[in-house]
């Protein structure tokens, strides 16, 4: 049985609907101030959820009983929303991720991941980032995933619990949140677009991104829960390919129908990278991981998701 912390969230969601298709059984452990009982509609029936905050090791606990593999995504995403409550971000990133490793060691659990990010690497100058680069995070919400990754270590050399940490890049698709304030780029551009408002750009629009379409994570979740050589190690999940803003919001502009509007520019945000795009070639070596969805595709894909909830 698989257990999906932020279950209900955009992430998550995805993670245990694939989960369920391949016939496993699923729980969720999600507190809903971030997910939304919306993204678990189709599959509400098929699941245990289990509301409750990782902060709460009882509840933590209680919720790892019968688990053989936890997909840990639960989290306080956003690099802003750290910048304004680091306190917050630390207690859910660092303290909830201990809570998680320490109740998956004393239930028995096979394996845990960890949904770390490309914002560990901060301003590292090399353009394309490879795993053994030294990281530079710029931000509390980076901290927080680095600190993770080394609980992660940790918790499998000191207590031979098997842990894999999955450093996304940019997720974006289905169940991604275009309402919150510090929801990520792509449904704030496809939402804009919708609606006739101008996507908004912070800086000159040329940083660019390795824009990774949630199937492409899910793969790779799903194949590392089981991979062998991997366990101990953090790896890049990502496409291999660098995007700009600029582009992406001309491609989105397309898709909608409104390459009329032009986007609108801010400035630079605090903890912001310049660019970032992964090497996965230890993905694919341990793994055997291949991303199975391209970033034209995926986004294709998200904006008729997008357009269709607004129906």
């Amino acid at each position: 049985m698989y257990l999906v912390t932020g279950g209900a969230g955009f992430i998550g969601s995805n993670i245990a609907r694939e989960a369920l298709k391949k016939g496993t059984r699923v729980r969720i452990l999600d507190n809903f101030s971030t997910g939304h009982w919306a993204n678990l509609t189709d599959i509400r029936d098929d699941i245990e959820i289990v509301e409750g905050d990782i902060r709460s090791y009882h509840i933590v606990r209680n919720a790892m009983e019968g688990i053989e593999v936890v997909f840990h995504q639960g989290a306080l995403p956003s690099v802003p929303r750290s910048i304004a409550d680091p306190i917050t971000t630390n207690e859910v990133n660092v303290q909830g991720t201990l809570n998680v490793l320490h109740a998956a060691l004393d239930a028995g659990c096979r394996r845990v991941l960890f949904a770390s990010s490309s914002s560990i690497y901060g301003d590292a100058p090399e353009k394309i980032k490879t795993e053994d680069l030294h990281v530079r995070p710029l931000s509390p919400y980076a901290v927080s995933k680095l600190a993770g990754e080394k609980y992660m270590q940790v918790f499998h050399h000191i207590y031979g619990l098997e842990t894999v940490a999955l450093r996304y890049f940019n997720v974006f698709g289905p169940y991604q949140d275009p309402a919150s304030p510090y929801s990520a780029v792509i449904p704030l551009f496809i939402n804009a677009c919708l609606e006739s408002r101008k996507p908004v750009i912070n800086g000159d629009g040329k940083q660019s991104r390795d824009f990774t379409y949630i199937a492409n994570v899910v793969h790779a979740n799903l194949l590392a829960a089981d991979a062998p050589a991997a366990t101990g190690l953090m790896m890049n999940i990502a496409c291999g390919d660098s995007i700009s803003v600029n582009h992406l919001a001309s491609q989105i502009g397309r898709l909608t129908g409104r390459m009329d509007i032009e986007p609108s520019h801010r400035p630079e945000r605090p903890g912001d990278v310049k660019h970032s795009r992964a090497d996965i070639t230890l993905a694919q070596k341990l793994l055997g991981y291949e991303p199975v969805t391209s970033f034209e595709d995926g986004l294709e894909n998200t904006v008729s998701f997008m357009r269709e909830r607004r129906v």
